[in-house]
This record gives structure tokens, C-alpha cells and sequence, in this order.
């Protein structure tokens, strides 16, 4: 891993944009920001661009508003399909894709004009198979962006590693939109159809296959938080269970067939106290659904895999207590989770401002 302090892609002129990117916008009843989005990508400084903008089945005003602009800019192939769901709406995108390099973007999110002039630049310039940006999180009463000058350089399966210790410090995270992908990472990789969580197998097995990756870390791609009818906004819900779930264990078995136990360990780490928390946050609620029941069962069902993933290096003391606690009783783990949010963590917070005022 190399740290490149003060980073900048070297500029490409557009008679020099030669190699074509194809960019995959999914949309479905977003009326409201397709026009946006897409517009944003039309406006990109690098302009050999193939917008390839796949209308899910929307019963809104989308499809029209997306023939509209096809009608004005001539790179843009807009696909009417029925409703088939994201994955299925990302693939058609990729089947009919004609550039060795491939971003996708989200219908309601929009990106910013020099995003993929500056990813396909530092992808050649580093002889990178993957180039990746920072985010902005965009929600109606903020913005939040962890912007860095500078950017890494990822060899063999670093980034892997850095995406399953889930470090903050780096936004590669599920998504697919705020990376660039040459081609090839995508053969026989496509997204799993009819599930929602469908990033999570399809970045890791494309972080696993790149031999190089460069990642910038400047917020390039504005993500909207806050849509009432994103899947990322409903937490826990029946699709946990179904989808989400089922992807985790995929993940732990994609790290095991590439002899990397120790990330798999890593990664059921934060597998199981991502679950924990969930039957925490449950407990809360007068009616749960009978999740902590199925959240139980599943904790329980693996008692033996989520101890020994606690005892990994990147397990925290603290985390292996309140997995101890769990199986002695959950009603006292989640007492003791009230108390912390109630009592310890007020006061912990108090004092560090008189610290700070000090």
C-alpha cells in the first residue's frame, strides 16, 4: 500500500479521450431526480461516454423523461424493461455495455464532472483494474464529506482487505458507483437478480480479482441518504433475513475459496455484531416482527463460528464481552446496551467537552 500525498491524475484533452466508458444508470420511479443524475453524467469533461440508462418498469413520468434527453444527446441508450429489480436492471446494462470500462451510477444520486476523467486517469496513469472515490452523503439538512488530498495505491489484494475490515478511513465499501471497473473484473461476475444487498458479493469478487487498485480519496459521487423509498433506508425488515443474510455467509465463503480464512474471520466479526446490534436496536421496538427471534436462532445456530471470529485480531475486547453476555442471557445483554447508551456514553461524552474546554 502506498500513500500518495497531494495526488493529482494527469489531465486528458478530449481528443485524447480514445477509449470508450460505458456508464450504467438503473432507474425505477424516480421522476423527481433521473433527470439530474443523468444529466450530470452528460456533463462529464471526459466525453466518450456510452449511457447506457435501463428504465426498470417505472410507472412514473421516468421512462418519458429519459427518452427526452436520449432525444438530445446521442450517447445515451435508454432501455424499457419490465420490472425485474436493480440487479436485474444493472446486468441488462452490462450485457449490452461496449467499453472496456464500466461505472454505474444510481438514478437519484448524480456525480461530479471530472469523476470519470479523474478515475480513468489514475486507473492508466497507476496501471490500476479498478479506480475508486470517495462520496458525499447528501441528505436534506446536511452534507458530509471526508475529503483527503491525497490517494492510494493498492497492490494484489490490499484493497480486499482494507474493504473487509470495513475501514473508515477508506470509502470502497459495497457500492458500485463510486468505482470504475476495466472490463474484465466483470466477466461471470454479474449481480444476483431478484435479491436486494446484491453489492455486497459483486464487490467483494471484484475487489478479490483486481491485481491493482487506486483509490482517490476525494468525494467525486453525491449519494442521497435520506429517500424514503431507498433500500438503504430500511434497516431491518424481512429482506435481512432473505437477501442480506444469505450475502454475508456468500462473502465468508468467497473469502474461503480464496484461502484467505483470515478475512473470513474478519469479516464474520463484524457479520455477527452487526446482527447483535440489530437485536439491540429490536429490542427496542414494541413490535419486532418476530426478528429477535430469527436473530437469535441464527446467533445461536452459529455460537461456536461467531466465538471464534471474536477472537480475531480485529475483534474488540469489548465486542467479545457483549457476545459472552449474549449467550449467557440476551435480556441482559440488552440491558446492559440501554446502559451504555443511557449512562455511559453521556458521561463519557461530557467528559471529553470539559477536556477539551481545559
Amino acid at each position: 500500500m502506498e500513500i500518495l500525498e497531494r495526488y493529482q491524475p494527469p489531465k486528458l484533452y478530449q481528443e485524447e479521450q480514445t477509449e470508450l466508458i460505458s456508464v450504467i444508470i438503473a432507474a425505477y420511479n424516480i421522476e423527481a431526480y433521473i433527470e439530474r443524475g443523468v444529466r450530470s453524467v452528460c456533463e462529464q469533461t471526459y466525453a466518450n461516454l456510452e449511457i447506457i440508462v435501463v428504465d426498470d418498469g417505472s410507472t412514473d413520468a421516468t421512462g418519458s423523461i429519459l427518452d427526452e434527453l436520449a432525444e438530445k444527446d446521442a450517447r445515451i441508450q435508454v432501455i424499457h424493461e419490465d420490472n425485474g429489480g436493480l440487479s436485474h436492471a444493472r446486468n441488462m446494462g452490462i450485457a449490452r455495455a461496449h467499453g472496456n470500462y464500466i461505472g454505474f451510477v444510481d438514478g437519484d444520486d448524480w456525480i461530479d464532472p471530472n469523476m470519470y476523467e479523474m478515475l480513468f486517469c489514475a486507473l492508466k496513469d497507476k496501471r490500476a483494474d479498478l479506480a475508486v472515490c470517495r462520496y458525499r452523503q447528501i441528505s436534506r439538512t446536511r452534507t458530509l464529506d471526508g475529503s483527503v488530498d491525497r490517494a492510494i495505491l493498492f497492490e494484489a489484494q490490499e484493497a480486499l482487505q482494507v474493504y473487509v475490515e470495513e475501514r473508515e478511513e477508506y470509502a470502497i465499501q459495497n457500492a458500485a458507483w463510486n468505482k470504475l471497473y476495466r472490463k474484465e473484473l466483470l466477466e461471470g461476475n454479474l449481480f444476483p437478480e431478484g435479491r436486494w444487498y446484491e453489492d455486497i458479493v459483486f464487490a467483494t469478487e471484484a475487489l478479490a480479482r483486481a491485481g491493482r487498485c487506486i483509490y482517490l480519496d476525494i468525494a467525486l459521487y453525491n449519494y442521497i441518504i435520506d429517500r424514503e423509498e431507498s433500500i438503504m433506508n430500511c434497516r431491518i425488515n424481512s429482506r435481512t433475513f432473505t437477501d442480506q443474510i444469505p450475502a454475508y455467509y456468500e462473502k465468508t465463503e468467497l473469502l474461503r475459496n480464496l484461502g484467505r480464512e483470515d478475512l473470513a474471520l474478519t469479516h464474520d466479526y463484524f457479520f455477527y455484531k452487526r446482527l447483535l446490534l440489530f437485536y439491540w436496536e429490536l429490542s427496542g421496538m414494541e413490535d419486532s416482527g418476530g426478528y429477535m427471534m430469527r436473530l437469535a436462532e441464527i446467533l445461536g445456530k452459529d455460537r461456536e463460528r461467531a466465538r471464534e471470529a471474536f477472537r480475531s485480531q480485529m475483534a474488540d475486547q469489548r465486542d467479545r464481552k457483549k457476545l459472552k453476555l449474549f449467550y449467557k442471557s440476551p435480556a441482559a445483554y440488552c440491558r446492559k446496551m440501554r446502559w451504555d447508551e443511557q449512562v455511559v456514553i453521556p458521561c463519557k461524552a461530557k467528559v471529553k467537552r470539559i477536556l477539551r474546554k481545559e
